[in-house]
């Protein structure tokens, strides 16, 4: 009996040892394939998002109210680490159907921090007869819109310039922010940047809140506000702005210095005629 008990624990261990170098290939299989899933998946999060060439889809997965005309629309990217690829002062297309099935597509900027992962924000303020505007007005969270870029002509390196100016109107406020909040961001960027931002009413100030803290965090910023129908006891800018504004709040003509504008394309053609008068050359001038 006992012989017997010893011969199938000799047989059991014979056949252990002649699997053995099978089952090792299996899992040495198992975990080359794992590693090589988990890599790709990896390479896939690293990769940014955005392709010039193609559009892609992305999910609305919160929508915020800001005002009464303007809402923070966020969207997924297809992995939480990915980031959207999108270089400053650069935009984005989106595309979408309206009611009755076609297309239509409009260039924005994103709020969020460029380095920002696994999402991207948009500020938009929704116009009446704005036909991305009934879109994204009737959109829920879950819906789905097309994204192509980047795009744009703007580029920028540390230290290119000594100081930059900024004149904003409306919804033209996200490409300033987007540049003001990358350059602040980076504490051995010594630009100084000061913004100019008009609108009609004082609900009508987009970003106030993010705006203002950056200016009270970073001595380097300021912003001055332009009202056209301020309310009593306004301290900021009244009407439209002016020449004077400019030269009070941007800064000079040079040739480290550079002034961004946008906005309404009425406005936009005032500001370049205020920034011509003053001594701006075109090289001094850009418009987003």
């Amino acid at each position: 009996m006992e012989a017997s008990a010893h011969a199938s624990v000799d047989e059991a261990v014979l056949l252990v040892v002649r699997n053995l170098p099978q089952a090792l290939f299996v899992v040495l299989v198992a975990l080359v394939a794992g590693l090589i899933l988990k890599d790709a998946w990896n390479g896939l999060s690293r990769r940014p998002f955005l392709n010039p060439d193609k559009w892609q889809p992305l999910t609305l997965v919160d929508i915020k109210q800001l005002s009464h005309n303007t809402k923070r629309f966020r969207f997924a990217l297809p992995h939480q680490e990915q980031q959207l690829g999108l270089p400053l002062g650069q935009h984005i297309s989106i595309k979408g159907v309206d009611e009755d099935g076609r297309e239509v597509m409009r260039p924005y900027t994103p709020t969020s921090e460029i380095n920002q992962r696994g999402h991207v924000d948009f500020v938009i303020k929704l116009y009446p007869d704005g036909q991305m505007s009934q879109i994204l007005a009737g959109m829920d969270v879950g819906g789905v819109l097309l994204f192509k870029g980047p795009k744009g002509r703007f580029r920028y390196e540390r230290g290119d310039k000594k100081a930059i100016g900024m004149i904003a109107g409306g919804s033209g406020i996200t490409p300033m922010f987007q540049v003001a909040q990358e350059i602040l961001r980076d504490p051995n960027d010594p630009t100084a940047l000061s913004l100019i931002y008009a609108n009609v009413a004082e609900e009508d100030i987009l970003l106030r809140e993010e705006l203002d803290a950056l200016a009270a965090q970073h001595p380097n910023f300021s912003v001055y506000y332009v009202l056209n129908n301020p309310p009593k006891g306004w301290t900021g800018g009244k009407g439209f702005v002016t020449a004077d504004m400019i030269k009070k709040h941007l800064p000079a003509p040079g040739t480290d210095v550079v002034v961004l504008r946008c906005g309404p394309g009425p406005m936009n053609k005032a500001m370049e005629a205020h920034l011509d008068a003053l001594g701006y050359t075109n090289g001094q001038q850009f418009q987003f």
